[in-house]
C-alpha cells in the first residue's frame, strides 16, 4: 500500500511539473495530474528501453519521468484536446 501511495505522490509532482513546463492551459484535478505523471513515467521507461537507455526491467528516472509527461500532454494537445472550428 505504501508503495501505491508513493508511485501517486511522486505521479502528482511529475504531473505538476509537466503542467508548469508546458506552455497552454492544460486541465484537470489532481488525480489527472498524477495520472499524467504516471503515464509520463511509463513512456520514458517505454522509449528509453527501446532506445537502449535502460535495461529490460529498469524504469525510468525522476526527470526522464517529466519529459515523457510533457510528451503526453503535448499528444493529449495535439490529438487528444477539444476541437477548434
Amino acid at each position: 500500500m505504501m508503495s501505491f501511495l508513493t508511485t501517486a505522490l511522486i505521479g502528482l509532482v511529475v504531473g505538476a511539473i509537466a503542467k508548469f513546463l508546458m506552455p497552454g492551459r492544460q486541465g484537470g484535478g489532481i488525480i489527472v495530474t498524477a495520472l499524467l505523471g504516471f503515464l509520463g513515467s511509463v513512456v520514458a521507461t517505454f522509449a528509453g528501453q527501446m532506445l537502449g537507455f535502460y535495461r529490460p526491467g529498469a524504469t525510468a528516472g525522476f526527470i526522464a519521468s517529466i519529459f515523457g509527461a510533457i510528451i503526453v500532454l503535448w499528444l493529449y494537445g495535439r490529438f487528444g484536446g477539444k476541437r477548434r472550428s
